[in-house]
């Protein structure tokens, strides 16, 4: 039997930048592109911690290296893409997924400086990350950036005013990435989570109250695992999605079809 469609998912041979992947769904999809056959960098603030899962990963007999980088730091940017080069000589496949929300509250309530905090690493981050890789996929004749953005930049929570803009802004960025590098093979894409059961969401999902209103609203009746957005990032970074690109694709439960978080 031949396997024409199978074989579109296989990422071997090609590399990949996870930023975020120490944990929660940016090691979810790391692990995943590496079952896939890709050579993954786990990339995160500590060395410690992308180690440990590039160690998991390779006790299982994938292909993956730590490097630690504060993507809000140019330098440490610069860095990351210095060792990931020198490793494995080029990137394929960058996946977007460090990200911040350290304020709850309205809008006017807000102290400037964490708005620059999280424009810096939601936003301007995943800019530079990608126009650092830009080149790099030009000259390999393609390639595939997933910008993980959220449910939060399509319809607002309250209280997440903030974090809903910035993530709204990584949308357009994706569609202008694709826009302007489709000419070269580089294709863009954002994948749109919805409540996940992660660290990063702990506040909303470890308060009772809150986790009913929210999975009362949905159709899946359930927040998600981080597993279970692995899958659609495979997608994205493999042939399988080759006429995708500057699309949102959103993977939650139903939320943007329902009544959300409100």
């Amino acid at each position: 039997m031949t396997t024409r469609i199978k074989q579109k998912f296989d990422l071997k041979d090609k590399v990949a930048i996870i930023t975020g992947a120490s944990k929660g769904i940016g090691e979810s999809i790391a692990r995943g592109l590496a079952e896939y056959g890709a050579k993954v960098v786990i990339s995160s603030r500590s060395q410690e911690a992308v180690d440990l899962v590039a160690h998991n990963l390779k006790t299982d007999g994938l292909e993956a290296m730590g490097i630690a980088c504060h993507v809000g730091d140019e330098k440490q940017i610069h860095n990351l893409l210095e060792q990931t080069l020198n490793a494995y000589g080029g990137v394929d496949i960058l996946v977007n997924n460090a990200a911040t929300n350290p304020f709850y509250g309205t809008l006017d309530t807000m102290d400037y400086a964490l708005f620059d905090k999280i424009m810096d690493i939601n936003v301007k981050a995943p800019f530079l990350l990608a126009n650092h890789c830009y080149p790099i996929m030009k000259k390999r004749g393609g390639g595939s950036i997933i910008n993980i953005a959220s449910v939060e930049g399509m319809k607002p929570t309250a209280g997440l005013g903030l974090y809903s803009v910035s993530k709204a802004a990584v949308i357009m960025l994706t569609k202008s990435q694709a826009v302007e590098w489709g000419k070269f093979g580089i294709r863009a894409n954002a994948i749109c989570p919805g409540l996940i059961k992660t660290k990063f969401s702990s506040a909303l999902w470890q308060n009772e109250k809150i986790l009913a209103r929210a999975t009362s609203d949905l159709p899946s009746g359930r927040m998600a695992l981080p597993d279970e957005m692995a899958g659609l990032a495979c997608f994205l970074a493999s042939e399988a999605s080759s006429y995708c690109t500057g699309s949102v694709f959103t993977a939650d439960g139903g939320h943007m079809i329902a009544g959300g978080f409100n």
